[in-house]
Order: structure tokens, then sequence, then C-alpha cells
């Protein structure tokens, strides 16, 4: 890849750290401070936040409170506030918060898919076709993502074939982009290569999202990669909020300060503010509970307490 070549490119990087990142943290967050970190997020620039899940209390507690979040923060003009949903009372309740674009969630596997949701495949595109059109009736865009695509905890490597027919699948329901996503932070640039290869043979890479988690340190690298295949938009989670249900102990989502440090070296333009953003990753790393596993966040706060090295 001409590295070079990337300056002055635009790319558009979706917040994800107030639904997929809080969501996996151990720590209930308040509901002031969600609202006080999505604005620290919007006056650092990001283009899209994912603000919560419209799901139930009994499933996500930490995602209890998305109207009340969805009512009390400041929209940004220009930035898009999104949310996830489930089903059609979660659509009913997002319709009802004045949500402007919804997000739907679809797997790759079948044991993945009955774990998480208990729906099989087939059940799931069942729902989320009611979901759409119920949606697009309202004016309301929608978002898909497509889990487990790179590999599934229970069933092993994942056909890339396989990934690109669901991505298909989910484009026709109606969503305008489908998020491709590495649930469990098993990706590495020649998989991601393997994968896309397939993918963009019958979908415009403008129509597909990647969504990595950094589990064995390969978030930035597998990046690198999907630029070389033309995608454009990535997901992110401030100070790489989250983790993974699935590898226990494993770092979470793609920080977004880390990818904005990159980008900004290459100079790829994303309207995002590193400093405004490092601030907001400083507020939600003393709300958590544990440091954050962003390399960015760690480097600007001095790196952790230890003793110096000793000098011969």
């Amino acid at each position: 890849m001409d590295i070079p070549s990337l300056a002055g490119k635009k790319l558009t990087i979706v917040e994800v750290g107030p639904r997929d990142g809080l969501q996996n943290e151990a720590t209930l967050i308040s509901t002031a401070d969600k609202i006080a970190l999505i604005n620290l997020l919007s006056a650092a620039g990001l283009p899209v936040i994912e603000v919560s899940a419209f799901v139930s209390p009994k499933w996500v507690l930490q995602m209890a409170d998305a109207e009340a979040v969805f009512a009390g923060i400041t929209k940004r003009p220009g930035t898009r506030y999104t949310a996830l949903v489930p089903n059609l009372p979660g659509l009913e309740r997002a319709l009802a918060s004045g949500v402007g674009e919804i997000a739907i969630f679809a797997a790759s596997t079948e044991t993945f898919s009955r774990k998480n949701i208990n729906q099989s495949i087939d059940e799931s595109f069942a729902t989320y076709q009611q979901v759409c059109d119920r949606a697009l009736a309202a004016g309301i865009r929608v978002r898909a993502y497509l889990s487990t695509a790179f590999g599934c905890p229970y069933e092993g490597a994942v056909a890339p074939e396989r990934v690109a027919k669901l991505v298909e699948r989910l484009l026709a329901l109606g969503a305008f982009e489908v998020a491709v996503s590495d649930t469990i932070g098993i990706a590495h640039p020649a998989l991601v290569s393997q994968v896309l290869d397939v993918v963009l043979t019958g979908t415009a890479a403008s129509r597909v999202a990647l969504h990595f988690h950094d589990t064995r340190g390969t978030a930035l690298a597998n990046v690198l990669t999907a630029l070389s295949h033309g995608i454009t938009t990535f997901d992110a989670a401030t100070g790489g909020l989250g983790g993974c249900p699935f590898a226990p102990g494993a770092a979470g989502n793609l920080a977004t300060d880390d990818l904005i440090y990159m980008l900004d070296g290459l100079k790829v333009e994303t309207g995002v503010s590193l400093n405004k953003l490092s601030e907001a990753s400083r507020f939600i790393g003393s709300r958590i509970g544990h440091r954050l596993p962003s390399r960015y966040a760690l480097a600007v706060s001095g790196g952790p307490k230890s003793k110096p090295p000793i000098s011969n």
C-alpha cells in the first residue's frame, strides 16, 4: 500500500463507546456521566455517535436509561446520533425519543446468533425486515452490524462467502451500510484482505464499514489493510472502552484515540480533534474503575506508575 497516497483522504469514524463500549463495562455509569461523555465526544467533532441501545434492561442494564440519555444530550449540528434496536418494541422507544438513525445486528454463524439474541439467522432477518420496514416508513435510516464476520467463538472460522451473502441480505433489508465486525478480535491483515476480496465483489466499498476489536493488538494494522481496499468508514470507541465477553480480560474496541493519532500522522481527514477526544477519554476513564486500554491515552497520561529502570 502506498502510504503517502492516503494524505487528504476523508474517513468517517463511528464512535461506539457510549453503547458498545459501556455495555461491556462492569461499572454502572450514571445517566449524567453518559450525557457528559457524549457531549464531550460531540465537541471533539465525531461525525457519528452511537448513543445507546433500546434493549431490555433485563439483558443489558447499562442501557436502561436510553430515553433519558437521548433527552439530555446536546446535539451538535452535523453529527448523527444513533441507537441500537433489536426489535419493533425497541424501535418504537427509539422513535418516541426522536432518534434519527438506528442500527440492527445480525450474526455470521448460527450458534452465535442463538447465543446472542436467541434466534436463528433467518429468524433474526425476519425480525429485522419488520424493523427496517417500519423505520424506513418513518424516515429513519438503518445501519447494520454483522457480528463474528472474521471468526466465531463457537464455530471457529467463517467462510468469506458466507459473510458476503449476509452483507448483501442486510443491504436488501434496507440498510444503507453494513459494519462487518470482528467481534472477538481475531482478525489480522491477511484475513481482512481475504474477507474484503470476497465481500467487495458484490458490494460497493462505500456501503461497507469495519468494526474491529483489539484483542490481539492487530486493529490498527487491520485498518491500514482495509484502507487499501477502499473502505472509508470505521467504528471505534473512545479510550478503547469495552472488552469482549467471549475473551475475558481482552482489550475492547479499537480505541478512537489510537485510530485518530495514526490517521492524523497519515494526514487523513476525519474532522476529529485528538486533544478534545482525549478529554472525553480522561473523563470516562475516571468513571469506569480501571485503566483504559488505549495506548495513546496511556502515553499522554504519563504511563503506568513504575520504578525507574536500573542503569549500568
